[in-house]
């Protein structure tokens, strides 16, 4: 193993995620084992999801759909995590996040079920989006995934299908700070002002919905999901994975990667003025606000986001609330995501079905 204690970091916080979400084990144990730097992860992770993102071009040509789509899919999961906390060489980011978003791009028609890319106004630009709808369903409720600091819309594959197989559509966005948009919009603690845009463009269409909206997020946007239930009432559950209840709080005690990566995502120059702005992700005083059901869960052993900060949420709000504490779970409980992604996507579907 490399003795750059950013390798070492990145492993140890993120190896579950990576196989829970769609890296082959084998893939991210030879990837891994061949770094001698942190400065060469993004190089060495685009180097192969080349491989994948090859085999789905072979196969589009041969016209055997399915499998470029699986191919593809996985090759955008691979440029993603080449490119997710890579915020010291942004050249490099930017060209294994352009890759990863045409992998996940050319994927979408051919996965089951199809995914469509979405563009919702948002203060003169856009948010970028991917909708799925379960097939043979009319008008299915939806899930409105809020993705965290460093995930995107292309790591979300493994998050939508539970909702999807049980008739739920879903819609991944990504709003200030996060993905295609943390380039034109800095991060932003009042995260109900871009939730509601998506709202509205969700309450729009005519394929879904409208008054049957659940909200998901994961790690930060377990922060985002909540605070937006707390200020929109179209939100009729919520369900947060592994969010901070203060981010601020928090951020002392944040692997190094993190920190800088909210800094690059904040626009902000210095980590103190980073910290200035983790301060204002907080559901201090807000939490009481949120009425909707909410289904809150979090790894005991989280050495990023405390356990006791789903506990907390948990106690402050008004309404129904469904705490999963997984007791040897890590950060958002990825290395026992059995235990939870099926069983929160029960949970949705039993809340929405019930309007």
């Amino acid at each position: 193993m490399s003795s750059d204690p950013r390798v070492k970091a990145a492993i140890s916080h993120w190896g579950p995620r990576f196989i829970a979400n769609g890296v082959a084990l084998t893939d991210f144990e030879e990837v891994t084992a061949s770094l001698s730097s942190y400065d060469d992860w993004c190089s060495a992770w685009s180097a192969r999801a080349a491989v994948h993102e090859q085999m789905g071009r072979d196969a589009l040509a041969q016209k055997k759909f399915l499998t470029a789509g699986e191919c593809l899919q996985r090759a955008g999961v691979y440029y993603h995590f080449a490119s997710f906390l890579f915020v010291h060489d942004v050249a490099q980011m930017k060209a294994a996040h352009a890759k990863g978003i045409d992998c996940r791009q050319t994927a979408l028609p051919h996965l089951r079920p199809p995914g469509e890319r979405v563009e919702i106004p948002y203060q003169g630009k856009t948010l970028a989006g991917i909708l799925r709808k379960p097939a043979g369903v009319e008008r299915p409720p939806v899930v409105v995934m809020a993705v965290g600091l460093d995930s995107t819309k292309e790591e979300t594959d493994a998050y939508e299908f539970p909702f999807l197989a049980r008739g739920m559509a879903t819609f991944v966005f990504e709003g200030p700070g996060q993905g295609e948009a943390q380039y034109d919009f800095p991060i932003r603690g009042d995260y109900e002002v871009p939730a509601a845009a998506v709202l509205d463009f969700a309450e729009q269409r005519c394929d879904i919905d409208g008054a049957r909206i659940g909200m998901w997020g994961v790690s930060l946007g377990g922060y985002y999901a909540p605070r937006a239930a707390a200020f929109d009432k179209r939100i009729k559950a919520c369900i947060a994975l592994g969010g901070p209840f203060d981010w601020g709080a928090a951020w002392d005690g944040l692997p190094e990667l993190t920190r800088e990566a909210f800094r690059v995502r904040s626009h902000c120059k210095t980590q103190t003025e980073a910290k200035v702005n983790a301060a204002t992700l907080s559901l201090v005083g807000v939490a009481q606000k949120i009425t909707c059901p909410i289904f809150i869960v979090n790894g005991r052993l989280d050495r990023i986001v405390p356990a006791k900060d789903a506990e907390r949420l948990a106690r402050e709000v008004k309404g129904p609330a469904e705490l999963m504490m997984i007791e040897d779970g890590n950060h958002i409980a990825t290395n026992r995501a059995y235990r939870w992604r099926s069983q929160s996507a029960d949970w949705m579907a039993d809340r929405l079905r019930a309007l």
